[in-house]
C-alpha cells in the first residue's frame, strides 16, 4: 500500500469538517515541498513529484494537492494516485482538492455506483467545497469569496471577492471585462473599470496582474510606470515579465526610455534557459539571445553570466504563475 494510501485511511477516520490544523513539517520536508511547488510552476510537473512525495507523506495538504495536480497533468488523466492525493488533501480541509474531485466523474466506481463505504463520490465533494468555502467567504476571507465563484459559477462571488482585495480575482474579473463581459453604457467606463483591477491586482502583488497594468499605462504612453511595474513583475520571477523585461533592455533605442542595458538582459535570458518544462519560454530565449550577445563584448558576457547567478540567488524562483485551477 502506497504511503498516500496509508494517509488517506488514517485521515478518512479523523476528518474535520473545514479542518484548519496543517502539519510541522521538518526543514528538509518544507524545502521539498517547496522545491516541488517551484518545479511545478515552471511545467516540470514530472520532475516535481518526487519532492512532492516527501511532504505530502508527512501530512502537509498543499502539498498533497499539488502531488495530485502533477500526478493528473503528467498522466492527463485523473488516476488512482492523484485522487488518492487529492483525498489526503481534501480529508484537511483543503477546497481546491474538493474542487478537483467534484470534478472527477471518470471513476469507475462512481460511473457503476459501488464506490467502496467512506468514499466521497464528486457531488458530495462540491457540496462539502460549497459549505467549507461559503462559511470562510461569511467571515471575509477574499480567496475564499473566489472559489465560491469557481464552485457555483455566480459572478457576483467573483466581484465580492475582487472587492475584498483578492489579486487574483481582480486580475481574472478585469480579464473578463476587457473580453467584453459585463454590461457597460460607455467603452471608456469599460475600460476605466479594467485599469482600475488590473492597478488593483499589481498592488496586490499578483505578477500577471503587475504585467496587465503595465501594459495599460504603456497604451497610455505613462512610461514611466510602464517601466516600473515591468521591472516590479520580473523581480517576482514572472516568466514572461523576466523575458519582457530582458528585451526592453537590449534596445540600444527604446521607445519606453528603457536604458540600454545588454548585460541584465543577457543575464535575464540565459536565466530563461532553464524552463525546459514546456510554455515555449526556452525557446523565445534562446532566439534572442544570439542578436543580444552580437553588441557585447566578451567581458561583458562574462560579466552577464555573474549577474545571472547573482539574480537567480536574490529574487524568487522562475514561475508561469498558473492558474492553481486550470485544466
Amino acid at each position: 500500500m502506497s504511503y498516500i494510501k496509508i494517509f488517506f485511511s488514517a485521515a478518512l477516520s479523523t476528518f474535520i469538517f473545514c479542518s484548519s490544523a496543517t502539519a510541522e513539517l521538518s526543514t528538509e520536508e518544507l524545502a521539498s515541498k517547496n522545491k516541488g511547488i517551484e518545479l511545478y510552476n515552471q511545467h516540470k510537473a514530472i520532475s516535481a513529484v518526487s519532492y512532492l512525495e516527501i511532504a505530502a507523506s508527512a501530512g502537509d495538504h498543499e502539498a498533497q494537492y499539488y502531488l495530485g495536480e502533477a500526478l493528473r497533468r503528467n498522466k492527463r488523466y485523473m488516476t488512482p494516485e492523484a485522487q488518492s492525493a487529492y483525498e489526503a488533501s481534501a480529508l484537511q480541509g483543503d477546497i481546491y482538492a474538493m474542487i478537483r474531485l467534484s470534478e472527477d466523474s471518470s471513476d469507475l466506481c462512481v460511473a457503476m455506483g459501488n464506490c467502496p463505504e467512506g468514499r466521497k463520490e464528486p457531488k458530495e465533494w462540491l457540496e462539502i467545497a460549497k459549505k467549507t468555502a461559503s462559511a470562510q467567504a461569511e467571515k471575509g476571507n477574499a480567496e475564499s469569496m473566489y472559489l465560491m465563484f469557481r464552485i457555483t459559477g455566480n459572478d457576483e462571488w467573483l466581484e465580492k471577492s475582487a472587492k475584498g482585495g483578492y489579486a487574483f480575482a481582480q486580475y481574472y474579473l478585469g480579464t473578463g471585462y476587457k473580453g467584453g463581459k459585463g454590461f457597460f453604457v460607455l467603452p471608456s467606463s469599460r475600460a476605466d473599470v479594467v485599469e482600475h483591477l488590473m492597478k488593483s491586482s499589481a498592488e496586490g502583488g499578483y505578477p500577471v496582474g503587475m504585467m496587465e497594468y503595465a501594459a495599460i499605462c504603456a497604451e497610455k504612453k505613462d512610461f514611466d510606470k510602464y517601466r516600473y511595474w515591468s521591472k516590479k513583475a520580473a523581480e517576482t520571477g514572472y516568466a514572461g515579465a523576466v523575458f519582457g523585461y530582458g528585451i526592453n533592455l537590449s534596445k540600444p533605442s527604446s521607445e519606453y526610455g528603457f536604458s540600454y542595458d545588454p548585460v541584465t538582459s543577457y543575464a535575464l535570458m540565459t536565466l530563461l534557459l532553464e524552463l525546459d518544462g514546456g510554455g515555449g519560454m526556452k525557446d523565445y530565449a534562446g532566439y534572442e539571445l544570439p542578436s543580444i550577445s552580437a553588441k557585447m563584448s566578451s567581458e561583458q558576457i562574462e560579466k552577464a553570466k555573474t549577474f545571472s547567478k547573482e539574480w537567480k540567488d536574490n529574487h524568487p524562483p522562475l514561475s508561469f504563475f498558473p492558474d492553481k485551477l486550470s485544466r
